[in-house]
């Protein structure tokens, strides 16, 4: 396994990223959100895309350290 200090922190930005957009979808499909709704969806809208990126910018960062 390549994990680099860089990788590692995207890693992790994926993984909160991730919980983020799981725990907004529970919160919408609840009913009434803790932070309205406005906020959560905008959390949720925010938080897909940010995983995608953050595991890719990851995978990239691990390939171009592979000795």
């Amino acid at each position: 396994m390549y994990l680099t200090p860089k990788s590692g922190l995207f890693l992790g930005g994926s993984c909160i990223t991730a919980i983020a957009a799981v725990g907004s979808i529970f919160e919408l499909s609840y009913g009434q959100p803790d932070l309205g709704v406005p906020a959560t969806a905008i959390i949720l809208a925010l938080s897909i895309p940010l995983t995608g990126l953050f595991f890719f910018a990851a995978v990239r960062d691990a390939r171009a350290n592979i000795k």
